[in-house]
């Protein structure tokens, strides 16, 4: 059965920005018929997740940039990992992706856990924090940080 497509990957996170999630799907579509154009697609998503996140569009700087704003370091191997696998795909390297759905697979895992990490935990810990902890103890929270943040 061609159609309609299924896909074994996994879907995309819920806090994915638009721009991310429409490579990401796109990638899902082509999975078992494109394992190479999938890695591509995937390594674009992790770009424009890059220049949502407020980076530039070049993907190496823009991971560089996260990673001196304190990215901790499996993060950045995941980033890496997707940019270099989807490099790879399109131009001609080390891998010969055109047969392992596998690899492919494996890259949207890494690129949920980069946006739960870069997105949906911050928004989560926000959110809590702004309905949970009382004003007075914000304040006093704030006083006790004031010129030590950005240090």
């Amino acid at each position: 059965m061609i159609y309609p497509l299924s896909s074994t990957a996994p879907l995309p996170n819920e806090d994915m920005p638009k721009e991310v999630k429409e490579d990401f799907m796109e990638a899902r579509t082509i999975l078992n018929f494109s394992p190479r154009g999938t890695c591509a697609l995937l390594r674009l998503a992790i770009q424009k997740l890059c220049v949502h996140l407020g980076g530039k569009g070049d993907l190496n700087a823009d991971i560089g940039s996260l990673v001196k704003r304190g990215l901790p370091e499996k993060v950045q191997k995941a980033l890496d990992t997707v940019r270099v696998i989807g490099n790879n795909a399109v131009h001609p390297g080390q891998l010969d992706l055109k047969d392992d759905p596998a690899t492919a697979q494996k890259l949207f895992g890494f690129i949920n856990i980069i946006c739960d990490y870069l997105i949906t935990q911050p928004k989560n810990i926000d959110s809590f924090y702004d309905e949970k902890v009382p004003d007075t103890a914000k304040d006093q929270i704030d006083k006790r940080d004031k010129g030590t943040k950005g240090s």
